[in-house]
């Protein structure tokens, strides 16, 4: 038992069991010098499970300090196999739903729009994203005449907008208040049962039995599982239809329509509390030998004499740097993001290069933070003419 109430369903049984101290409160924030990185505002983690819902929340989060602009680089839509990845759930998601032209899509958190820009595009449907983040200049579109951009947070002022088919997409685990989000969310929707609601974030239980700790950082204080995300949908007053995983099983994705009041569970994979409380101890228990590994691994290569860059800048190069301390121990860091290079990882200090930089630092090792793009990276080293040992976390 502690102190601390889930945000989700409001019970104080929340066991701790991972805290990570002094990091960076944001990962994609573009920092413009070393000195800037360093300085970087620092926050505390500490990720609470409730034993009620199998919520898991960063406990000490603090929301204050987040910065979300047009500065906050997100996107991974310059990778081939992401672009893919969103033109097959447009589709998927325009074959089930019936969007068309006449049909209004809104995306809540739409990031720099390219979701909502190839929904449209491919279904012909009209659409409104709402984000802090977004930049108008990166959307050249035949749809750009059916799209509406707002650049702003989600909240109360915008309950008043209508659509048929409402996404929401790596925005909900940034969410500390999530059930009154959700709540906001059915409101807006009112008495249209028509609308069809679809949700895409991280899944909560890959990191916990890998364990990626590179998937916990400051930005996330929000972590869900097919039954803890389907219990608060159905706390707040919708009836969850689909629960799936996708993109190698690290995105959870939930299908739901809105209903009047409270709904009960009716899906097999939403009985998983016993199951993630499981894997909690679990990770709890193996986490700091984990740590360790991957820590004298970096340690290893740095007295062996071998140079080590990390492939991808992202949020998880950000944790993966700063939880263990490697800093020194990686000489480069790349991105095929042009709009990242030459800025600096907040709180490490590593410039973030292009991957032609390392025809120059020629490595010996890279190491692909996220492992479903090895396929993508290994063809890019290879046209630069190199042939380093390629890994990945």
């Amino acid at each position: 038992m502690s102190d601390h109430v889930c945000k989700a369903c409001g019970s104080t049984d929340l066991d701790l069991f991972y805290k990570v101290d002094r990091i960076p409160v944001h990962s994609c924030l573009m920092v413009d010098s070393r000195a800037e990185a360093l300085a970087f505002p620092k926050g505390d983690l500490e990720l609470g499970f409730c034993n009620a819902c199998g919520f898991i929340q960063n406990v000490k989060f603090d929301p204050k300090p987040q910065n979300y602009s047009p500065a906050y680089e997100e996107t991974q839509a310059f990778s081939p196999r992401f672009i893919r990845f969103l033109e097959e759930i447009c589709d998927d998601q325009i074959r089930k739903f019936g969007l068309k032209p006449g049909k209004t899509a809104l995306e809540i958190g739409c990031g720099k729009g390219e979701f909502l820009v190839t929904l449209c595009e491919r279904s012909g449907a009209s659409g409104i994203g709402i984000d802090p983040g977004y930049r108008p200049e990166r959307t050249v579109s035949e749809a750009a005449d059916r799209l509406q951009f707002i650049q702003d947070f989600y909240g109360p002022k915008y309950r008043h907008l209508q659509a048929d088919h409402v996404s929401c997409r790596h925005t909900l685990e940034h969410i500390h208040e999530v059930r009154t989000f959700m709540e906001l969310v059915r409101e807006s929707i009112g008495d249209r049962p028509h609308v069809d609601v679809f949700f895409e974030l991280p899944d909560a239980e890959r990191v916990l039995t890998e364990p990626a700790f590179w998937d916990i950082y400051y930005e996330h204080c929000s972590y869900f599982t097919y039954g803890s995300l389907a219990r608060l949908f159905r706390r707040t007053g919708f009836d969850v239809t689909n629960l799936w995983k996708a993109y190698d099983d690290q995105y959870l994705m939930l299908e739901a329509k809105p209903v009047d009041g409270p709904t009960e569970p009716h899906l097999a994979l939403e009985d998983d509390l016993a199951k993630t409380r499981a894997q909690v101890a679990q990770f709890k228990a193996v986490i700091g030998p984990e740590l360790q590994r991957l820590r004298d691994q970096f340690l290893r290569w740095q007295s062996e004499g071998r140079t080590v860059a990390l492939w991808g800048s992202g949020s998880k190069a950000v944790s993966l740097i700063t939880t263990l301390k490697i800093a020194e121990q990686v000489a480069a860091v790349v991105d095929i993001n042009p709009h990242k290079h030459g800025k600096f990882l907040a709180g490490c200090g590593n410039e973030i290069l292009s991957p032609q930089a390392l025809t120059e630092i020629r490595p010996d090792v890279v190491v692909a933070v996220n492992p479903i793009y090895l396929n993508e990276i290994g063809q890019d080293l290879a046209k630069l003419g190199l042939e380093p040992e390629l890994t990945a976390l």
